[in-house]
């Protein structure tokens, strides 16, 4: 259960913006997401060897340029 702390004087667009920066920050979506279809563990290493290795090579070109 999410709580979240609402001044009184906050709006409701400014507690529903707080509200849904949490729900994202806790990952409930992306799990979901990924229990929708089976992935294999060697498919799931390899993609995450792939996304750390873009990861790093954009890094690597901004401390370049």
């Amino acid at each position: 259960m999410l709580i979240i702390n609402v001044k009184e004087n906050d709006s409701l667009e400014k507690a529903l913006k707080k509200f849904k920066k949490k729900f994202e920050k806790t990952g409930v979506v992306k799990s979901l997401r990924a229990r929708q279809a089976f992935e294999k563990p060697c498919i799931t290493k390899r993609m995450e060897k792939i996304r750390a290795a873009y990861k790093q090579k954009i890094q690597l070109a901004d401390t370049e340029g």
